[in-house]
Parts: structure tokens; C-alpha cells; sequence
């Protein structure tokens, strides 16, 4: 990312503090994979929703207007970028990156940057062959060919993170974080501009499909079709999102 380009957040990531808030039934396994981390540095760290309590965390967002949603309870925060960091080697005991690296500019980089800082990467992320199947994409087909929603494979993060262990992480049906997927089981959710505050993929869409697609949802809603088609759904629980933990650490840590 050149330092002349306006982070993506800075224009889209208004309202993300109301809307993203922290699911504990995600946020369990995440802070249980740093190990016994107490330096922890979050990369991408957004509105910091997921950073642990018990340990020294420092953030690190590119956005401004990220920044300024952070609550003032938070540990220290820089702004600064994924692909080049302004830390040490080895500054931190572990780094954790929460639904961002679909968003770097240069991936590689942004990957070589995670085995330079700390010894243990957590990369929160998720599966496009898994995600972009959801049936959202049957009436916004427009986010399979975001940047963002294409590319990132699971392999590719297992390779920059060093190798490591993947775990499939379900989204609960009244999951609080309003990720894109969040609402499989509350297709109304979609219809309310709100609750598309939360979410990158519905905010980056151009207006022309996101209106004619979230259109056939609101009629397939009010004619049943939806329900004809992706009722099942509703006797879930919780659903596969394609939400993955990836875990890498250095051989003389294992």
C-alpha cells in the first residue's frame, strides 16, 4: 500500500464500533491460540473489539476513523500498516491479525512482516470457498468479485504464517460481531442500513447491485421464497461461514 492511498476504512469502516461488537464464543479460541503470550500485537486491529484484557496489547491500524471509534479503556495504538511495520524483530511474544488480511494490499509482505514480529501468528480469517458460497452470494453475486472476498486462500495463510494448525470456527445464530455472514439466519438483517454498517463487503459493493439484490431478498422475503429455499436453515444453531482460526509458530516453540 503506496502512503498516499486513503486506507479502505477510512471510508468505510464508519459505524463499525456500534456494529462489531465481540462474540465470546469467538473470541475464546482466539485468545486461547496466543499460548502464553503477554506481548501481543494486534494487526489491523480496527475498533480493537477483540483484544485480550489480560495481557499487554499494542494495536496497529492503518485508519484514522478505526482509530477513533477505539474505546479509551484500550491499550496503546499506532497507526501504521501490516506490510511494514514499525517494530523491532521479534518485539512481541505473538501477533494477531482478526479479519484483515483479506484487506492488504500486499500480502506477502504483510505475511513476512507477522514471522518477523513475533515468534506465534494467529490469523483469524476465512475460507472464500466456504464463505462465498453462502446464500447471500445468490442475491449479491457482486461480492465474489471483491479484491477482498477472492484470493486469500487457507493454504496461502498456513504458508504465511509459518505452517501451523487450521480450526473451523462456527457463527452463531444472534452472533453480536456483524460481520458479513453474521446474519445467515436473519436474511431481514440485510435490508437495514444499520446493520450494513458492520459490514466491508456490503459497503464496498456499488449501490446499483447492492439495491437490486437486497430488492429480490426483501420480495423473496415477503413472498416466502427465501423461506422455501433456505429454511433449513432455521432449525440451526450455528452454521459453517467459512470463519477459520490459523495458527503458525517458530519450530523451537512447538
Amino acid at each position: 500500500m503506496s502512503a498516499t492511498r486513503i486506507p479502505a476504512y477510512d471510508e468505510i469502516g464508519t459505524g463499525y464500533a456500534r456494529r462489531r461488537r465481540v462474540d465470546p464464543r469467538l473470541a475464546a479460541p482466539l485468545h486461547s491460540a496466543l499460548g502464553g503470550a503477554r506481548r501481543v500485537l494486534n494487526v489491523g486491529a480496527g475498533t480493537g473489539s477483540y483484544e485480550p484484557s489480560d495481557r499487554l496489547v499494542v494495536a496497529l491500524e492503518p485508519s484514522s476513523v478505526m482509530i477513533r471509534q477505539r474505546c479509551s479503556s484500550l491499550g496503546r495504538v499506532i497507526q501504521g500498516q501490516a506490510e511494514s511495520m514499525p517494530f523491532a524483530t521479534r518485539s512481541f511474544d505473538a501477533v494477531m491479525a482478526v479479519l484483515t488480511a483479506h484487506h492488504w494490499s500486499d500480502r506477502q509482505a504483510g505475511f513476512a512482516e507477522l514471522r518477523r514480529i513475533a515468534q506465534r501468528r494467529v490469523v483469524l480469517t476465512f475460507d472464500p470457498q466456504v464463505h462465498n458460497r453462502m446464500w447471500l452470494m445468490d442475491y449479491l453475486p457482486e461480492i465474489r468479485d471483491l479484491r477482498s472476498a477472492r484470493g486469500l486462500t487457507i493454504d496461502e495463510v498456513v504458508y504465511g504464517v509459518g505452517g501451523g494448525t487450521v480450526t473451523t470456527l462456527p457463527v452463531a445464530h444472534d452472533c453480536p460481531d456483524g460481520m458479513t455472514a453474521a446474519f445467515w439466519r436473519r436474511p431481514e438483517a440485510y435490508l437495514d442500513p444499520e446493520v450494513r454498517l458492520g459490514s466491508s463487503a456490503l459497503r464496498e459493493l456499488d449501490s446499483i447491485p447492492l439495491e437490486r439484490g437486497l430488492a429480490r431478498l426483501d420480495r423473496d422475503l415477503r413472498t416466502g421464497a427465501w423461506a422455501r429455499r433456505y429454511g433449513h436453515l432455521l432449525e440451526l444453531d450455528e452454521f459453517d461461514c467459512g470463519l477459520r482460526l490459523v495458527v503458525g509458530q517458530d519450530p523451537l516453540e512447538r
